[in-house]
């Protein structure tokens, strides 16, 4: 740990003492006292109150992400360790721990670390300086922790190819923290095996987030024709094939994606009833309209179309049109299911954006549930990034 203290402006640090966990640059005043980026430094008010530690890199608009409240609560091993605990008992108590994020960066008080599990093995993400400093302890705890409980970890592969990572200075790097093993791995979530690629497969390797989402499809689709668009690996379209559908297409405009979502369909024997295609979903659900296409159920679970404030508008756009699209395609009294997993996407919009597609398209909606992201990605409620993931089921209702 530096001695250096980092001084906030006054009238600043309001969303810390509400609880956040990052201090951007624009609310400093001064630095004072000696560091390197990585380091963990003192956190003062504008009036010297002390208000906690938090690791520092001037490489990056988030300053200081801040890791502890009390003074007498540094940032040491024995921290590190009950955070770990404390994660992991989190997740023994709220979800099925075969498969599941075990740590979930803020949300878990250990900024800009993400861990997942995927039976046997543990993938790690690091998007932070500071952070990354502490990895191999943080590894080496948690590991110790699943042990108590039985569980023996046979390999950890490290995906801090974030393109995010250089904005902390930080260079992009994936591959094996120890010794190599077979990094195709197969999992079983919801009844549904899966191979999960946690070499090359998109993020981690496999989304957790929509465990619980891709289950509440499940009793819509029993009998009926499902369309799963940007279907990744083919996981909301599988749990259709499982959930009995007489039929479902998932479309995704990755051949990597559709390869690995056939294998699995194979894996289930849903082959017969579950197919997929490579397309760009906004070029062929227009071409799906033009010829009368139908489906009971349609779902759509796209990519985040904004990273940024910035870029909001245009995701707004993209949104509405997929929507649009989507519901036009939707059987009177079917039911579409539509997710948003972009954090600058706020409720409010994506509301907001699926009524006036649904107005565009003439079809009116009849809302069966809304839901989130799956309790192993924890909302903290101090820390608004920890919120990102919107997925409505709507009946779409005709006249009677």
């Amino acid at each position: 740990m530096s001695n250096a203290a980092v001084i906030l402006k006054k009238g600043e640090g309001r969303t810390i003492k509400a609880g956040g966990m990052w201090v951007f640059d624009n609310e400093i005043d001064r630095i004072s006292g000696s560091f390197e980026n990585g380091d963990t430094v003192e956190v003062h008010d504008f009036d010297g109150y002390f208000m906690g530690y938090g690791f520092i890199n001037t490489k990056s608009k988030i300053t200081v992400r801040m890791m502890s409240r009390r003074k007498e609560n540094p940032v040491t091993e024995e921290l590190i360790e009950r955070r770990v605990r404390a994660a992991w008992d989190y997740r023994k108590w709220t979800v099925d721990t075969a498969c599941c994020r075990l740590v979930f960066g803020e949300a878990d008080f250990l900024p800009g670390m993400v861990i997942d599990k995927f039976s046997d093995v543990l993938v790690v993400e690091s998007l932070a300086l500071g952070i990354d400093r502490w990895k191999p302890v943080i590894l080496d705890k948690l590991v110790k922790v699943l042990a108590e409980d039985g569980i023996e970890i046979r390999g950890i592969y490290e995906r801090s190819d974030a393109k995010v990572r250089e904005n902390e200075g930080m260079e992009r790097w994936k591959g094996f923290i120890g010794a190599p093993f077979e990094t195709k791995v197969e999992i079983m979530e919801n009844g549904v095996k899966y191979i999960v690629d946690v070499e090359d497969g998109q993020k981690t390797g496999f989304f957790l987030d929509q465990k619980n989402n891709r289950a509440a499809i499940q009793k819509l689709c029993g009998g009926k024709r499902v369309l799963d668009c940007f279907t990744h690996t083919g996981s909301f379209a599988l749990n259709a094939g499982m959930a009995g559908a007489a039929s479902v297409l998932g479309i995704d405009a990755s051949m990597t994606g559709i390869r690995q979502a056939e294998e699995n369909a194979r894996l289930n024997h849903l082959e017969d009833r579950v197919k997929f295609m490579c397309a760009d979903v906004f070029d062929l659900l227009p071409e799906l309209e033009e010829k009368g296409e139908k489906f009971d159920v349609v779902i759509l679970d796209p990519p985040a179309f904004t990273k940024s404030r910035g870029s909001v508008k245009n995701a707004v756009k993209g949104y509405r049109e997929i929507n649009m699209r989507g519901l036009k395609l939707v059987e009177e009294g079917g039911f579409l299911a539509t997710c948003s997993c972009s954090h600058f996407m706020e409720p409010e919009l994506f509301a907001k954006t699926i009524r006036e597609a649904a107005k565009s398209a003439h079809r009116r909606l009849r809302q069966v549930e809304f839901r989130t992201q799956a309790p192993d990605h924890p909302i903290l409620w101090a820390a608004d990034e920890s919120y990102y993931l919107k997925f409505y089921i709507f009946q779409v209702c005709g006249e009677l």
